[in-house]
């Protein structure tokens, strides 16, 4: 993807920023699963790349952690120290495990970064365990903490939008590609917001709330993470059409084969080309014809052009409260590294 980067930092910085992060908040992650009962923990920490299923030592593909990330960089930005965030990023790292396992389930997939996906590997009924108990350590992991009620509130918010977005994303399947039931893209940014947007604004918020910071600076975080979110999920509608497989893991065209509706895909349908792509997206038999239509029909340009939009709203809320400098900066440098990424 040759799409412009977001502030000045190159990838390494972003990178540097995950892995630092991700160190901070590692022991901590490490010893809430442990909490856990051994095998529901075995699951978990199999979810996490930590094992292999049995529990032998495993160096797996995890996450990048942009969530636990943005929970860290939500309390730096604050004027408080990344160790004051990192009860937050446990937990929304908890949330978003606990959210993959279930997504995994309704979706179908049986891989996930490279390996069986969690039901795959232990059964469906466990793996369903599994999720309830990530998603019930992460509730305790915030109301153990000075100021714990407030945050659970504000992951209770975001949990109820994850579940609206994600009924939603399930809904938009069964709905046709032409007609006045059809997906619009108005549909599908609020759906993005709230599957994707609400748990990325929820992190970054979190870790002011925990790092005591007014709120309408939590509220403003809050806001530039939903935009990031819908950002995020555009860039990936991309790479699950023209994505590289040996970099993303998934088949080439693989959103095409499973006829996602995704944002690519409904900016084409409302083109003079839609007709003719409908007709390929329900017979399903070309997908790389039906990708090469939306391109023509500018259906990628405009997509990577509203992830930009979003980016720049990202930058608007932010700009609206006082935040740390150094942590602002490593927070655009995540913004340019999820819109350049490619897996």
């Amino acid at each position: 993807m040759r799409d412009h980067a977001v502030g000045p930092n190159p990838p390494a910085d972003a990178d540097r920023i995950l892995h630092r992060c991700r160190t901070l908040v590692r022991p901590a992650l490490t010893e809430a699963v442990g909490r856990l009962h051994p095998w529901v923990g075995e699951m978990a920490a199999y979810s996490f790349g930590w094992c292999e299923v049995g529990g032998a030592p495993a160096v797996a593909p995890g996450g990048k952690g942009v969530r636990q990330a943005l929970a860290v960089l939500g309390a730096e930005a604050a004027g408080a120290s990344g160790r004051d965030g990192v009860a937050a990023a446990v937990a929304v790292e908890l949330v978003h495990a606990f959210s993959l396992l279930h997504d995994d389930i309704m979706d179908g997939d049986a891989d996930r970064r490279r390996r069986p996906a969690v039901w795959k590997a232990y059964g469906t009924g466990p793996a369903v365990l599994a999720g309830d108990a990530l998603f019930a350590l992460a509730v305790e992991t915030l109301a153990a903490q000075p100021g714990g009620g407030a945050a659970v509130r504000a992951l209770s918010v975001a949990l109820g939008d994850l579940v609206r977005g994600q009924a939603d994303d399930l809904l938009f399947a069964d709905r046709p590609w032409t007609g006045p039931e059809r997906v619009r893209p108005d549909e599908y940014r609020a759906m993005a917001e709230r599957k994707t947007g609400s748990l990325l604004g929820c992190a970054a918020a979190l870790g002011a709330v925990l790092a005591g910071a007014a709120p309408e600076t939590a509220a403003a975080l809050d806001r530039a993470g939903r935009h990031l979110g819908i950002a995020f999920q555009i860039v990936d509608d991309v790479l699950g059409i023209w994505g590289d497989p040996r970099v993303t893991g998934k088949p080439v065209h693989g959103d095409l084969r499973e006829r996602k509706k995704t944002l690519p895909v409904l900016v084409a349908l409302g083109s003079p080309q839609g007709g003719r792509l409908a007709a390929l997206l329900e017979t399903g038999d070309d997908p790389g014809a039906a990708a090469e239509l939306i391109e023509r029909a500018d259906g990628r340009a405009a997509a990577m052009a509203e992830a930009r939009r979003h980016v720049a709203a990202v930058e608007t809320a932010l700009a609206g409260v006082p935040l740390e400098v150094r942590a602002l900066g490593e927070l655009r440098s995540l913004l340019g590294f999820l819109l350049r990424r490619t897996g």
